[in-house]
């Protein structure tokens, strides 16, 4: 089959989420199937992006949308009734231009990646699929909590607009795929139950236990201009820190991922390092002695869990991140609710290494058991030929 992929970004390097995701698909997608690869791009493009995807597209286009666009974009959306995620990576020009590749290249299948991107194809008979990920309402829905006064109105209106296109892209698809099952449940449309789960995979074969010295007891990692991650950075600082420097005084934290912003910086200090982007993550996985994801917002599976169980990193986490995982909570991995619930966890790991070992071992076997790229892809596949 010929399959046209559609993404918000350049899936490549794969230090977001959805990029990592997109990523994989590819790879694995692309052992049987030709696939043209047509990618939004609204940064700089990184200089491997093209080599490296290449190995896996017979061909690659990739449409700037400038920063300029972007603001007159979000500027029109908020007097239209679609979600500023939306109106973000709309560009009417770029329109032209992905349904001319669709028409020269008459692909056999097209698959979205986000309902980002879904305007673009809206209309168009060739079968398709849309994977939502993560359900961006609830998300929205999440950081309304904690968000500032004067962004409230904002997201209240952003998540009424969400939730709405949500279900409206539903029927626009012959096929949905989501991240987990509890985020499924969380799509607003009543034939949601037809949405296939296709969980994310974990390479384990790079990432895989490492000797190496610990000098972090904590490390904390992801992107961290995202804010689900900036707000579980300061969770992590300012709640539960001070809760385990009564206990331990010379506990030291580190937080690693690309484009740490200006929240995440300050909270440098003599007990938490702050990384910025890091050219292998596995260093700073290795260097703890705990992996610790206190998250507090967003939706959706956190690779930054896989990954961590992976390597054989004992992993402590918060219910909203437990839930999508779906692991046995107190033997593969340890789950939090409270600042002195995660002092607790942390603090009878490192006194007692033979409960860390063990916890460590069951979520390395967990991920092994549960977490295949080949076999999640597997999915995709089998929708994307049940038509033809």
């Amino acid at each position: 089959m010929r399959l046209f992929f559609l993404l918000p970004r350049v899936p490549y390097p794969t230090e977001k989420g959805d990029k990592l995701r997109a990523f994989h698909q590819i790879k694995q997608l692309s052992k049987k199937h030709e696939i043209i690869l047509c990618a939004l791009n609204d940064g700089v493009l990184h200089e491997d992006a093209i080599p490296i995807l290449s190995k896996y597209v017979k061909s690659i286009h990739i449409i700037p949308i400038s920063k300029i666009t972007i603001f007159f974009n979000l500027l029109s959306t908020l007097f239209s009734t679609k979600p500023l995620q939306v109106g973000y990576f709309y560009q009417k020009s770029a329109v032209a231009k992905v349904r001319k590749l669709i028409s020269d290249t008459k692909p056999d299948h097209i698959f979205c990646q986000l309902v980002r991107v879904a305007e673009y194809v809206k209309g168009i008979d060739i079968p398709k699929t849309l994977d939502y990920q993560d359900v961006f309402s609830k998300g929205i829905d999440r950081r309304l909590s904690t968000a500032p006064f004067y962004l409230k109105p904002f997201l209240r209106i952003e998540l009424k607009r969400m939730l709405r296109y949500e279900q409206e892209v539903f029927d626009a698809f012959d096929h949905k795929i989501i991240i987990s099952a509890p985020d499924r449940d969380l799509i607003p449309h009543p034939d949601r139950a037809r949405i296939v789960v296709v969980s994310n995979g974990v390479d384990t074969e790079f990432f895989s236990p490492i000797e190496s010295e610990k000098r972090y007891d904590l490390v904390f990692t992801g992107n961290m201009g995202y804010p689900p991650n900036i707000r579980s950075a300061e969770y992590l600082v300012n709640e539960i820190l001070p809760e385990l420097l009564k206990q331990k005084n010379d506990l030291r934290l580190l937080i690693a991922g690309a484009n740490p912003n200006i929240r995440v910086m300050v909270l440098k200090s003599e007990h938490v390092d702050v990384s910025g982007w890091v050219p292998d993550m596995r260093t700073c996985y290795a260097s703890a002695r705990i992996f610790i994801a206190p998250m507090q917002i967003g939706t959706g599976l956190q690779n930054k869990l896989l990954e961590a169980m992976a390597m054989k990193i004992p992993c402590i986490t918060s219910p909203l991140a437990f839930k999508a995982l779906n692991a046995r909570a107190g033997e593969e991995i340890l789950v939090a609710d409270s600042p002195a619930g995660y002092a607790g966890y942390v603090k009878d790991l490192l006194d007692h290494p033979e409960k860390a070992a063990s916890i460590a071992n069951a979520g390395y076997e967990f991920v092994l058991r549960n977490f295949n790229w080949e076999k999640e892809t597997e999915k995709i596949e089998t929708l994307m030929t049940k038509e033809n």
